[in-house]
């Protein structure tokens, strides 16, 4: 039976007015400094909201599609020409170092979700930045500091998204969010080598409302996802099993990350291009209560 959760909801504001996102994506929680940050994707902005409920941004070159801590400072990004080392500076300026781009061309192209293995390594896909046309031309791929960017590990993706792994880094998953697709995918994964292997059907979200978008793991191992077009988030047990579903006030959730002092607050970006005017959610960026307590994410090992 699905256990309809509902949480209390926090919609983020700047000082004068909540946060509109275009393509609100890649929420991620820094616990070192007590803050969130994210990315509007078409307005080419990072965003974060530190404890006292402050928020600010910075305007990078390139559309962003997302973004991980990095060991050493800073983040790595995936952006339209590549992958980047992106250093904040208080001045609202940003430091952009190309640390790799793919072989393949990148033509109308950008990439777009992208998260760490728990060994470090950053993993992000490509897609084509015009989502209506019905082209698989995205590809996996994994970065590290020691060997680069790779060949492509999973071809024919049109939207790729929905990258996580399991707490002890054994499971990988992935999904397209494509109304073409509408999959999830589960691999096992060689932790030692960073190779994903045997490629399942995890989830066929055809049969269910919404698209796969952007997800999380919690430590129970469930894996929470963004029901992209039915203002959903879902969590599925290990075995794909729907167990538990939240709906937010926003129609186009596009990805969740958990949080906070106890790691037991989720937040959720969202879509608002091309929603109607006067739909005062499309396109928030909200905080809640889940009911569970979730699993950090792991920083880029570089």
């Amino acid at each position: 039976m699905t256990i309809l959760h509902k949480p209390e909801i926090t919609r983020i504001a700047e000082p004068h007015a909540p946060i509109r996102c275009g393509v609100g994506e890649s929420p991620i929680w820094i616990a070192h400094e007590a803050a969130w940050y994210w990315v509007d994707i078409t307005a080419n902005t990072i965003w974060r909201l530190n404890s006292s409920g402050e928020a600010r941004s910075w305007q990078t070159a390139q559309m962003i599609g997302c973004l991980s801590p990095q060991t050493s400072g800073g983040f790595i990004a995936g952006m339209e020409s590549g992958l980047f080392h992106l250093k904040l500076h208080e001045d609202g300026t940003v430091l952009a170092q190309q640390l790799a781009a793919p072989k393949e061309s990148l033509t109308a192209m950008r990439f777009n979700d992208g998260r760490c293995d728990r060994q470090g390594r950053f993993w992000s896909g490509t897609m084509l930045i015009d989502m209506s046309v019905p082209n698989p031309a995205g590809h996996l791929y994994r970065y590290s500091k020691e060997q680069g960017i790779s060949t492509p590990f999973i071809s024919n993706l049109f939207v790729q998204n929905g990258l996580a792994w399991s707490p002890d880094g054994r499971t990988m998953y992935l999904s397209d969010s494509h109304p073409n697709s509408q999959l999830i995918w589960a691999f096992d994964y060689d932790t030692d080598s960073g190779t994903p292997h045997n490629q399942r059907v995890f989830v066929d979200m055809k049969t269910m409302d919404g698209r796969p978008d952007g997800a999380a793991i919690d430590i129970d191992g469930c894996y929470w996802i963004c029901a992209n077009d039915a203002g959903l988030i879902l969590r599925f047990t290990p075995n794909g099993k729907l167990d538990r579903q939240i709906a937010v006030p926003m129609k186009k959730p596009t990805m969740c990350c958990f949080g906070g002092d106890k790691l037991d607050t989720l937040m959720v970006s969202s879509i608002g291009a091309g929603q109607a005017a006067d739909d005062e959610w499309a396109g928030a960026t909200i905080l809640l209560n889940p009911g569970v307590q979730g699993y950090a994410e792991t920083a880029f090992a570089g």
